[in-house]
């Protein structure tokens, strides 16, 4: 694979969003900078002109190169003689993204995209074409693919370490909007609540698309068909704040992925369980560290993040940046999607070759997959829990 010592230079990378008040902004930022790979140059970091300029400094961008919007910022960037940006990053609500990543992708960038990957699925579908139609690297950050110990045991799951599997329950639970933060305006609340920024989901939106990625980044199973509910528990919110789905897989396996942000105490509980005929394992986020694997009759094995053990397959090992026993986490696991997309954009710049939809990152497929997904969990909840078919024709392969 290609290293950044064949380019020469760091990439630059241009922000869009992540000003004033803005939590994943300034974890994309951190997490693009974090091996000294690239650096960002240049940013639009608001809708808002004036607020975006004076977000500028937060982030070390210059003057000239902080810019009142994406459109003014692609058009100049596009124009500089040979040091304009190489890709940008959308940290934007999800009702911008499919503008910012088309217009991105049309003026010749590579893109690495905030999930989920637009407002709804014909823009998705739209955006693979566009992407199609390109040379581009395109990105989604699920970052929770970039832990150590999931990709540990992604390449043990297709390996056949697990045998067949059967099950899985993937949870990922909030607690954080147990009240309506979203009447007092606060920031983040405000835009994930309201269909006309969020889309046509909320807490399914938002985090559940995470935990199916992880099932369907984990296992490389594809999904058949889905049965979901939703609910909205707080009175006069506008989108769902809990739901549960079933889904079946082509093999004929069963998963349950429930989400809910009312749940009290609870912070970012992404948990994954995966039932195979030769094994389980177990992964929790807020403990990444650590994942155990079971098989009858033998002693429960508890996996740590150490990429100088026997154990630990390339990919596991790859992932890591420290020893073990200092943890890795939020941010690493976010850095590891932006190094992977890294790899294929050096490719690109210098004439290389890269694969499109097998990527180690999560990418537009990816995307596309998770847009479908929002959609037949609504629909399905609208029908009280009917079955809706869930394969995308351009789910990852």
């Amino acid at each position: 694979m290609a290293t950044n010592g064949e380019l020469n230079r760091k990439l630059r990378m241009a922000l869009v969003g992540g000003g004033q008040g803005a939590f994943i902004g300034r974890v994309h930022c951190t997490a693009a900078v974090l091996d000294n790979r690239a650096a960002l140059v240049a940013g639009a970091l608001s809708s808002n002109p004036e607020r975006a300029k004076a977000s500028a400094p937060d982030y070390a961008i210059p003057d000239d190169r902080a810019y009142g919007s994406y459109q003014e910022l692609l058009e100049a960037e596009k124009a500089r003689d040979d040091d304009g940006v190489d890709f940008v990053s959308i940290a934007t609500p999800n009702h911008t993204h499919y503008e910012i990543a088309k217009a991105a992708v049309e003026a010749g960038f590579n893109v690495i995209c905030d999930k989920p990957l637009t407002f709804d699925l014909a823009q998705a579908e739209d955006l693979v074409q566009v992407v199609e139609n390109s040379d581009v690297v395109f990105a989604v950050t699920h970052n929770y693919t970039g832990y150590p110990l999931v990709r540990q045991a992604r390449e043990m799951i297709q390996s056949g370490e697990l045998g067949e599997i059967q099950a899985v329950r993937v949870a990922y639970i909030q607690g954080w909007l147990r009240t309506r933060l979203e009447a007092d305006e606060q920031k983040q609340a405000a835009w994930r609540t309201d269909p006309a920024r969020s889309g046509a989901a909320g807490c399914f939106g938002d985090i559940a698309t995470h935990a199916f990625n992880l099932a369907r980044y984990m296992t490389g199973v594809f999904p058949e068909s889905i049965s979901c509910h939703l609910k909205t528990f707080e009175s006069g919110r506008a989108l769902d704040d809990y739901g549960t789905a079933v889904v079946r897989t082509e093999e004929g396996g069963l998963w349950t992925v429930t989400a809910s942000q009312i749940s009290h105490g609870r912070e970012n509980d992404v948990a994954i369980e995966i039932d195979g005929t030769k094994g389980a394992l177990a992964w929790r986020q807020e403990e990444p560290n650590k994942m155990l694997v079971r098989r009858n009759g033998q002693p429960h094995a508890l996996y740590t993040r150490d990429p100088n053990a026997p154990f630990m397959n390339g990919p596991g090992a790859a992932a890591c940046r420290l020893p073990s026993g200092h943890p890795e986490a939020f941010f690493e696991a976010f850095a590891n999607v932006y190094r992977a997309a890294y790899d294929d954009m050096v490719l690109r710049a210098t004439g290389g070759k890269f694969e499109r939809v097998n990527t180690v990152y999560p990418n537009i497929y990816d995307g596309v997959e998770g847009m479908y997904f929002i959609q037949q969990c609504v629909e399905s909840s609208r029908q009280d829990g009917a079955w809706l078919p869930l394969k995308h024709e351009k789910a990852r392969r």
